[in-house]
């Protein structure tokens, strides 16, 4: 019984730990790779706990695997837009200025009942009321409602401003997002010439480049 105890405690200290080096995500939160890691460290960790005749490595040095598969992994996202898409992929725009659109439901294995559940439980019953509803990677639905929608809610918060549109961003650690840069009509010599305007020569001296809800350019350097 006491090496039982001790087996159970040191799993429970290297589960902690792994999830702990994975960050700070919460459940809902979680990509779909980060999502199946975490269900297979646990399945890894089950197993020598239930049984003791199980050597408590084949449980460590899995679970270890796991760790530095995820890190690595995660590092090499931060540099490769294409593998982002791949493990993560893309956000879909399930409602686009009040018209829901079919075709990505059915992407998304998404039906109605389901959308207007969320809608519901952020405060929105009417379609029309909503300009864009995207789908994000880890499966939460953002809402933007539409300029009239918006300024009556922040009219009687007392604020003045609103956002007419969807933030886009256009430059990602130094690489040209051809399909944001498409949705809003723009080419990428548009955006040369917007960076002219900040003395910035180079698409790869850019961190992040956004067009903001008000159409506003802002970048950040690396």
């Amino acid at each position: 019984m006491f090496i039982v105890l001790i087996r159970t405690l040191i799993l429970y200290f290297i589960v902690v730990l792994s999830m702990r080096l994975m960050g700070k995500k919460q459940i809902g939160e979680l990509e779909p790779f980060e999502l199946v890691i975490t269900i297979m460290i646990s399945e890894l960790a089950s197993l020598p706990m239930e049984d003791s005749r199980i050597p408590i490595l084949h449980g460590i040095v899995p679970i270890i695997t796991l760790l530095i598969a995820q890190t690595t992994i995660s590092l090499v996202q931060l540099k490769s837009e294409k593998l982002r898409k791949i493990l993560d992929g893309e956000p879909s725009i399930l409602i686009k200025h009040g018209q829901i659109s079919t075709k990505e439901l059915r992407n998304q294995r998404f039906n109605i009942n389901d959308l207007m559940e969320e809608l519901r439980l952020q405060g929105y019953y009417d379609i029309s009321d909503i300009e864009f509803a995207i789908l994000e990677t880890s499966g939460q639905l953002s809402i933007m409602p539409t300029p009239e929608k918006d300024l009556i809610t922040k009219k009687d918060l007392n604020i003045k401003s609103y956002s007419p549109s969807i933030p886009v961003t256009l430059i990602l650690d130094g690489k040209v997002n051809k399909f944001n840069l498409k949705l809003i009509n723009k080419n990428e010599s548009w955006l040369k010439v917007k960076l002219k305007e900040h003395n910035i020569a180079s698409f790869d001296e850019i961190l992040i480049a956004t067009l903001d809800s008000k159409g506003e350019f802002y970048y950040q350097k690396k």
